[in-house]
């Protein structure tokens, strides 16, 4: 009985702390047209402190979807374009000689900021993405002999071009596992693509972004999703999903094991209950369900989960995977 009263102050909680998302949508739409579901996946990362991959083709409003939240959040905004000649000094910083004091003075990197967005990350040497990626774990960057803290909220957005592959340094497996969500972003509708059209040409494009929200709030909205309730089931069925990837034959899905090299880490099992607490929060609720758990699970387990030759062979992806490994398990 008491859990009931808690979980019902809990919602009541939610509902005057969640406000500030229609609002984040509402400024959002004044500028980019569809797109949501990126939108929320970025907020979801926002929401439960775990960085975002961005994969999609050029021109799907990526870039301008990451700088118009940080506008409506009033956090501070950089980008970084990810290039083949880039140093890690050029993300985290350097020490530059002063000569009016003979000494050295620590030159800070666009790395202090609130969102980093790194632009086509695949493009830069292996020494620069893990300087970014020590950056992204430890909330720290080392410069010299000091130490700083990253400012929070700290939330690296990286994007990748699933094309052009030549010439690129792919994330390895264990790098990629540091991100929260894998998004794919895909192309708009064609009522979409035509308001798009409009806006461009009209000029309409250029509509300033007010900020509605600070950065505090967002560390705030933080506190009270750890607070948000999840069964003892949902955490079992959470469990499940994960084993299956990692072993199939124990949940009557032997046809999978052969289609499968490695299945999800512990990082997956942590980031599929942040996300499924974050996205009830989105959704103004005080505990999880199963289907948050199912909705967040394809960009939390997707770049978690490695194919085999013969998968490949087959054309079967990370994604008819998870399909397949939701449609057995059993849902409480």
């Amino acid at each position: 009985m008491q859990v009931s009263v808690d979980i019902e102050a809990l919602n009541q909680q939610i509902f005057q702390d969640s406000a500030f998302v229609d609002e984040i949508d509402q400024q959002s739409s004044k500028v980019i047209v569809g797109q949501k579901y990126m939108l929320q996946r970025l907020l979801l990362g926002l929401l439960a402190d775990g960085h975002v991959l961005l994969e999609g083709l050029p021109g799907l409003a990526k870039t301008l979807s990451i700088k118009t939240l940080a506008s409506v959040i009033d956090a501070r905004f950089q980008r970084i374009q990810f290039t083949p000649d880039l140093l890690p000094a050029d993300i985290i910083g350097t020490m530059i000689y002063n000569p009016n004091k003979n000494e050295f003075d620590v030159r800070k990197g666009p790395i202090f900021s609130n969102f980093i967005l790194a632009d086509e990350i695949n493009r830069a040497p292996a020494k620069v993405q893990s300087a970014l990626l020590e950056a992204m774990q430890e909330r720290q960057v080392t410069i010299g002999t000091e130490t700083f803290k990253l400012k929070e909220p700290f939330l690296v957005l990286a994007t990748q071009n699933p094309i052009e592959q030549e010439g690129t340094y792919p994330l390895p497996e264990a790098q990629v596992d540091r991100f929260m969500l894998k998004v794919v972003v895909d192309y708009p509708t064609k009522a979409e693509e035509k308001q798009i059209i409009r806006r461009t040409v009209s000029g309409e494009t250029t509509q300033t972004i007010a900020p509605v929200i600070k950065p505090e709030t967002i560390l705030k909205a933080r506190e009270v999703v750890k607070k948000i309730y999840m069964d003892e089931k949902i955490e079992n069925y959470i469990l499940d999903i994960v084993f299956a990837s990692r072993n199939p034959e124990e949940y009557k899905l032997s046809k999978l094991k052969p289609l499968i090299s490695y299945g999800g880490s512990p990082r997956a099992s942590i980031n599929l209950a942040l996300a499924s607490r974050a996205y009830a929060f989105l959704n103004r609720r005080g505990y999880v369900i199963p289907d948050d758990v199912r909705n967040v699970c394809k960009d939390v387990m997707r770049h978690r989960i490695g194919v085999t030759y013969e998968a490949e062979a087959e054309n079967i992806s990370q994604e008819d995977i998870i399909k397949e490994i939701l449609d057995t398990v059993e849902v409480p």
